[in-house]
């Protein structure tokens, strides 16, 4: 890090003892940076790294049955279904936990199935990465409540044509995840639904307000060229359709000022006049961070003119907090959100 108060700051707290925070959301269990991701293993890494909230991404089996996956068509990067006799399309829930979770990627240029299960970025490792354990959604729910700890489902959009199977509707799915979290006995007020798309969010509004008025609205409209004022603008239409919190990636809460520091964004200033409730996607997702850049990261695209090292992540992560106000920040290694939120008294 560049010397300076934040540095000091970060430094005088080495010593502290970490607690969770709820300021430090587990994407996709909260250690997938080094354990594969959605698995027992990547959650109880997440919270033994401090990670107050805990993800899953919900898709739903041929058996109807919700598993933590982060898409219906993924199994071939995150898993050995490949080298298994089992294919990709119509899972059940019984052929899914027969699975190994692994580090997300693979080898284009494969010959084989064993060659194809490689591919894991050398900036991660496949250390832990022996035979991940696989969860249903139900599994998640026992694991997390057992330490006490809260939740965050995102109910992914099918990659199959919906009513499935005749009858089974996207209302049906979105609530059965409800229904998940009310048969485990888990308070709404522990709870965080998610959804790119802004259906499910007013369905669980209107249909469950209990559980509805801490639903996450994920917004990733503006990614193509041109629509970032258009992303901006839909703020208030969501905010008139009654969505209290959104969640856009980390870049769209950030730009550069004309010194090279970070500053908020027109997208962060529009949240927080509109009375929004934002979260922000995904840190230690980008590698490092000089490569990062010069690769064109997702991430740090709005600011990779003023990011020169790797200890500009805490740079980012500190406007998020103080000056735009975030509430979460989800990252794929939870302690490096904890120790800043620990640092900051952020709980």
């Amino acid at each position: 890090m560049d010397k300076g108060w934040l540095k000091d700051r970060l430094s005088a707290c080495s010593d502290i003892e970490a607690r969770p925070t709820k300021f430090s959301i587990g994407h996709r269990g909260g250690a997938c940076l080094q354990f594969p991701e959605e698995t027992k293993e990547s959650v109880e890494a997440g919270m033994r790294m401090g990670a107050g909230i805990l993800e899953c991404d919900v898709a739903f089996t041929s058996d109807r049955e919700l598993v933590c996956r982060h898409d219906q068509c993924d199994l071939h990067r995150t898993t050995n279904i490949v080298a298994t006799e089992l294919g990709a399309n119509d899972i059940t829930l019984a052929e899914f936990k027969s699975l190994c979770g692994k580090m997300d990627g693979f080898n284009a240029s494969a010959t084989a199935p064993e060659h194809f299960l490689h591919g894991t970025p050398a900036w991660r490792t496949d250390l832990y990465a022996t035979c991940g354990t696989v969860l249903s959604h139900k599994e998640f729910l026992e694991l997390v409540d057992s330490h006490g700890r809260d939740f965050t489902t995102e109910l992914k959009q099918p990659r199959v044509p919906m009513p499935f199977d005749g009858n089974y509707t996207q209302e049906l799915y979105a609530q059965q995840v409800v229904e998940e979290y009310r048969a485990a006995g888990i308070d709404p007020s522990r709870v965080w639904l998610q959804s790119f798309f802004l259906a499910d969010v007013v369905y669980w509004l209107r249909a469950d307000p209990a559980f509805g008025k801490q639903a996450v609205l994920l917004d990733q409209s503006g990614d193509l060229p041109g629509t970032f004022p258009d992303a901006v603008a839909n703020l208030s239409f969501y905010k008139d359709a009654g969505v209290q919190i959104v969640a856009p990636p980390l870049q769209y809460l950030v730009a550069l000022g004309k010194d090279g520091d970070y500053i908020p964004s027109t997208y962060a200033a529009t949240a927080r006049n509109l009375g929004l409730r934002i979260l922000t996607w995904s840190l230690e997702r980008s590698g490092p961070l000089v490569q990062a850049v010069a690769a064109g990261d997702y991430y740090y695209s709005t600011i990779a003119n003023g990011t020169h090292r790797d200890g500009d992540m805490y740079r980012l992560v500190d406007v998020l907090s103080r000056q735009v106000g975030v509430e979460g920040i989800f990252s794929d290694w939870s302690a490096t959100v904890t120790y800043y939120a620990n640092c900051f008294g952020l709980f």
